[in-house]
């Protein structure tokens, strides 16, 4: 139990201030970028807005995007930790790397895919998205997983 009187996975109080912290990072970079293309549109920079460059555009629109939202996906990850004491260890520790990774990798494959694109292909960085998915994926349904009652 908590102080609060919550229940509490044995363990989990490290992977829990991980992901609180994962996830405001998260929220903090991906807010700033966020800025960023707005100054980008707001000075017109061609570079951002440009026809040629609309796949740009929307590869880091999804980046700033999909980062922000594993933000907010990481800290419900950490309170559904203190929320599933029937969450393994083993199961707790696969489904928070994975969902690191997925923070990481799915806005850096859209990010990095619109740094250098081919007549509106994204660039090669687009193969870490689907690496990011997976590993989102797996998280997702580990936490799933982890949340059922025992009975």
């Amino acid at each position: 139990m908590s102080m609060d009187g919550e229940p509490t996975a044995s363990g989990a109080p490290d992977l829990v201030h991980r992901h609180v912290r994962v996830g405001w990072l998260a929220l903090l970079v991906f807010l700033a970028g966020g800025i960023a293309l707005e100054a980008l549109h707001g000075f017109k920079v061609d570079a951002y807005l440009g026809v040629d460059n609309e796949t740009r555009k929307h590869l880091w629109t999804l980046a700033h995007a999909h980062g922000t939202l594993l933000g907010l996906v990481n800290l419900a990850f950490a309170w559904t930790l203190t929320r599933a004491p029937g969450f393994s260890a083993g199961a707790r520790s696969v489904a928070s790397r994975c969902m690191i990774g997925a923070t990481v990798l799915m806005p850096a494959g859209f990010f990095l895919g619109g740094v250098v694109f081919y007549g509106g292909d994204p660039g090669v960085g687009i193969l870490l998205l689907p690496i990011g998915a997976v590993l989102l994926l797996v998280a997702v349904a580990l936490t799933l997983r982890g949340t059922r009652v025992a009975g």
